[in-house]
């Protein structure tokens, strides 16, 4: 099993930042470009990966009072994951996302899983900064 997180702060009260992230519609905006969420049965979704073509039967579920996503494969279990949203003080948040992969030939590898974290963590951070800057303005 491997497992991987990173946490990233983000400029805007935990409200915000959690309901960008857990907005079904909106997660093409910061996944991994090649990673698209079809849902299907809340909480069933379809994940569909360009480089292989598959789609994959998945759960996601949001849980606002808590502040806390969590997903995984349906019926492989190969993956799971969770993000969690904290307030930190003085209007700001910290994300953090944690990846863990069951099934070795699942895992990309730590370098991939970290930069693709890093990458979707700063889309993240830009979505939620579009979205605070049009609400206030």
């Amino acid at each position: 099993m491997s497992e991987y997180e990173r946490s990233r702060t983000m400029p805007a009260q935990p409200e915000h930042v959690f309901d960008q992230a857990a907005s079904v519609g909106q997660l093409d905006a910061w996944l991994p470009r090649e990673l698209h969420v079809r849902v299907e049965d809340p909480p069933a979704v379809t994940v569909h990966e360009d480089g292989t073509g598959q789609d994959t039967a998945a759960l996601m579920r949001a849980e606002l009072d808590q502040m806390r996503i969590e997903w995984g494969t349906r019926e492989q279990g190969d993956y799971a994951g969770w993000l969690q949203v904290a307030g930190i003080g003085s209007g700001a948040s910290e994300v953090t996302v944690h990846l863990s992969f069951f099934d070795e030939s699942h895992d990309p590898g730590e370098r991939q899983v970290n930069d693709a974290l890093d990458h979707s963590l700063r889309l993240l951070e830009e979505q939620v900064r579009l979205r605070v800057d049009n609400t206030a303005g």
